[in-house]
């Protein structure tokens, strides 16, 4: 009879060691590579110095990623745990550690436009900031002295109307509003600048300030580019010839929130600061934000003795423009009482 024998086959130490190598790297890449997320799109804030330990902890916490310690180890892996920028991302509802950590390493943070347009008032401009849901609001509850304090202190000017340019802004996400003030006043402050500075001669504006206020009548009277130049000389005679402006926007303006849409004969004789009809010479601050195409005809009227001028009423915007109050009489009755 033949003896057969059986022995128990084992693994070597070298073996189990492999295979348990060979099970942590599988746990590994299913923790770095498997996508996650909360099924809500994810906004992520990294402050200015924050490094990926924080971030990570953040990211685990808020369970966007399964692990702390794998996001963070990758990042160092790649080299990419001291190259974080500042700001704020959007990420997906689902994504892996790894989306997250490439979006950090190749992506800029996402930022936040607003469109200040030209004409608006400041109320209106703060309005429209406090509305957007994307950016802190640390100056929401501020009057609009601390507001102007805040924005710099060496303004010498305690009314904000027309201080700051309209244009476009960008700013990171859920920063601070404060931002967005700051560079459009120093953004006013150098198209100011360059206005006045390259102004023509003998314009009756004693100061850079009264060449902005003119500014915001200018961007109130006529979105029409052809108009702006013929306009402002209008304004330039008048005040030279000590007329008064007798402008429609400075008596809106100065009617405040009694302003319903319409003008009437005893709003046009009622007196305030603002009453270009009442009041010689220019209404005491600008009226609105206005943009450099204003500027630029503020600090360069037409050549032209008009003294008149009164909409066409045609859909076209332009104006209809006279040397005389006979010729302007005449245009208001061809354009506006249609006679």
């Amino acid at each position: 009879m033949r003896r057969t024998s059986s022995r128990t086959k084992t693994f070597s130490p070298f073996k189990w060691l492999l295979l348990l190598l060979l099970a942590a790297a599988g746990a590994y890449a299913a923790l770095l590579f498997a996508p996650k997320g909360t099924g809500k799109p994810y906004t992520l804030r990294i402050a200015k110095g924050q490094g990926m330990a924080a971030v990570s902890r953040r990211l685990a916490d808020d369970g966007i990623v399964y692990s702390r310690w794998v996001l963070l180890s990758a990042a160092y892996f790649d080299g990419s745990h001291d190259k974080l920028k500042d700001g704020s991302y959007r990420l997906p509802a689902r994504l892996s550690a790894w989306e997250v950590l490439q979006r950090l390493k190749s992506e800029t943070p996402d930022t936040v436009r607003v469109q200040i347009i030209e004409g608006m008032r400041f109320s209106q401009m703060r309005r429209l900031i406090n509305q957007n849901p994307d950016i802190r609001h640390d100056t929401a509850s501020w009057s609009d002295e601390q507001l102007l304090n805040a924005v710099a202190s060496d303004i010498p000017y305690h009314h904000p109307e027309g201080l700051f340019f309209p244009d476009s802004y960008e700013i990171s996400m859920n920063s601070s509003d404060l931002q967005i003030f700051q560079a459009a006043h120093k953004a006013m402050n150098q198209a100011l600048d360059q206005a006045w500075e390259s102004r023509s001669a003998d314009l009756p504006y004693q100061d850079r300030y009264q060449l902005l206020i003119m500014a915001s009548l200018i961007e109130k009277e006529t979105a029409h580019a052809e108009d702006r130049g013929n306009v402002s000389s209008v304004f330039r005679n008048r005040l030279r010839k000590n007329m008064r402006l007798q402008t429609d926007p400075t008596v809106i303006y100065g009617m405040g929130d009694a302003y319903q849409g319409k003008i009437r004969k005893a709003d046009l004789q009622r007196d305030t600061p603002y009453n270009t009809y009442t009041r010689n010479g220019l209404p005491p601050t600008p009226i609105a934000l206005p943009g450099r195409a204003a500027l630029e005809a503020a600090a360069h009227p037409a050549d032209s003795d008009y003294l008149y001028f009164v909409s066409r009423m045609d859909g076209s915007g332009k104006s209809q423009f006279s040397r005389t109050l006979e010729e302007h009489n005449a245009a208001v009755r061809q354009y506006i009482l249609k006679k």
